[in-house]
């Protein structure tokens, strides 16, 4: 959609730009050739298409439900497989047909299909009850699906499914960090990079977030702070992000950009949480970060900070130090008794206001709306989680203001005009 919007203007400009002289038609064609084919518009006709099939498919499923203990056994597996056949057999006539949304459609329905299968065929043969490893073989029927059909939906069953396998698998040996999760969601960020698609990389970027969210809460009966372990996974989808977007490919700067957005985002609301916690946080002498988790932030800094060298971009360069500031808030010396940790505090706005400041000087706007979403909730955060005389707090935002107009001043004298 937005890339279409993006063309619209496009061609406008194209035209206003010949009529005025700027360009001459040849370098005009040129730009023009030199776009890559739209994909084909959804239209009232295939939305209208992709209901009745569903609302089709919703009736045959209810059927084979309603008789499906007086069905024999092979007949059921048949349908299964039947199913399976039918779904695929469709997505490659449409493909033909260069129908290319009903293929996706019908190659998503078949891996989700696949995984019903999974499920029934070991309810009627009374298989071992091992729900995670059905979830395993689910997510690599349905990322093999996606490779051969170049599916979008199907790369989100597999995901999805794996994401499932994951979480239990933790839950059932407190495996932290599950690494097979991780090798898993590295074939499909290989499968996002190669087809170079938008879609994908949102998919392999959002599947990132339950492995962590999960991972963060497990830790909760030790002396770690979960919002903490959030705060490295989001510095280092941040910071990886940056880094791959600085690449020569094309699917790496898609993927790449949707993975520092997402992790843009991420921080935003792990310094807000950080500041609701940072009084529990404190009052713990032994609490500590794990070190694989640490290293994951600093390594997210790191990368940031590499990438701006190599792209000699100044945002680049804030959102390393956006990154750093969260990092940093985890071990901040423990104030004095009955004291706020307010240099942690410090720290947190910090870590927002350069996440701005990144967004605007790199004209990258998830990023910039990220840091003022931050922004507003650390002062919120700060605000509810203070305890005391209200004069502190006016005071520490008052200081925090001041601060941020000493900053607006520097940057003023140091960022070129045209920059401003």
């Amino acid at each position: 959609m937005f890339e279409r919007t993006y063309r619209q203007r496009l061609e406008a400009d194209l035209a206003q730009w010949e009529a005025d002289g700027v360009i001459s038609p040849a370098v005009a064609g040129d730009i023009r050739s030199a776009l890559p084919p739209l994909a084909p518009e959804i239209t009232i006709s295939v939305v209208v298409a992709i209901v009745g099939g569903l609302l089709i498919a919703a009736a045959f499923l209810a059927f084979v439900a309603a008789h499906w203990m007086d069905i024999a056994r092979p007949l059921r597996f048949a349908i299964l497989a039947l199913g399976i056949i039918i779904a695929h057999g469709l997505a490659g006539w449409f493909a033909r047909a260069e129908r290319t949304v009903l293929a996706d459609l019908c190659a998503s329905v078949g891996a989700i299909i696949f995984g019903a299968g999974i499920a029934l065929v070991g309810q009627m043969y009374h298989l071992g009850a091992d729900f995670a490893g059905g979830m395993l073989i689910w997510a690599a029927g349905a990322l093999a699906a996606a490779v051969l059909t170049g599916s979008r939906g199907a790369l989100a069953v597999a995901l999805a499914a794996a994401s499932l396998w994951s979480v239990m698998r933790v839950n059932e040996a407190n495996e932290i960090p599950h690494l097979p999760f991780a090798l898993f969601w590295l074939i499909a960020a290989a499968i996002a990079f190669a087809w170079n698609s938008r879609v994908a990389a949102h998919l392999v970027a959002v599947a990132s977030l339950p492995w962590w969210i999960t991972a963060a809460l497990e830790l909760v009966p030790g002396p770690s702070e979960p919002t903490f372990v959030l705060g490295d996974g989001a510095g280092l989808l941040l910071g990886g992000g940056l880094a791959l977007a600085a690449a020569p490919w094309r699917g790496a700067r898609c993927l790449g950009a949707a993975l520092s957005s997402y992790g843009a985002f991420a921080l935003a609301g792990v310094a807000t949480l950080e500041v609701g916690v940072l009084r529990v946080f404190y009052s713990h002498a032994e609490a500590s970060q794990p070190v694989w988790a640490s290293g994951c932030g600093i390594a997210g800094a790191l990368v940031a900070l590499a990438a701006a060298a190599i792209t000699r971009r100044a945002g680049h360069v804030f959102a390393g130090a956006a990154i750093a500031f969260v990092l940093v808030a985890a071990v901040i010396p423990r104030p004095p008794e009955g004291s706020e940790p307010w240099l942690a505090y410090s720290a947190e706005l910090a870590a927002m206001l350069c996440l701005v400041v990144s967004g605007m000087l790199d004209a990258v706007r998830p990023r910039m709306v990220a840091g003022w979403i931050g922004i507003a909730g650390v002062i919120a955060g700060i605000t509810w989680a203070v305890k005391g005389s209200l004069l502190r707090r006016s005071a520490f935002l008052a200081a925090a203001g001041a601060a941020a107009v000493a900053l607006a001043l520097a940057l003023n004298r140091l960022l070129p005009r045209t920059d401003r």
